[in-house]
């Protein structure tokens, strides 16, 4: 079991990241303690995740998502508002 997420970061951009455990990873995230990229953009909150079935899957999610401009980050987060709020 794997996951890919998006962060909205403090300044409004985006990060795009996978993980085993969203939860733990998004605290690792808040402390500073996970990406250079995230660490001066205190603090995130995870805006989007997805459950796959593996890491390689999740990974191969990642960069396919990575590559999308923001435009198209935005509206893929919003086709999945239902996801964001939990209420999938």
């Amino acid at each position: 079991m794997a996951f890919v997420y998006i962060l909205r970061c403090a300044d409004d951009s985006l990060y795009t990241g996978s993980a085993k455990d969203v939860d733990a990873r998004l605290e690792v995230h808040n402390s500073g303690r996970a990406s250079r990229y995230t660490r001066s953009r205190l603090p995130v909150e995870l805006v989007w995740s997805r459950e796959v079935a593996t890491w390689s899957e999740a990974l191969r999610e990642e960069h396919r998502i990575k590559k999308l401009s923001r435009a198209e980050k935005l509206r893929f987060i919003g086709a999945r508002a239902d996801i964001i709020s939990g209420t999938e």
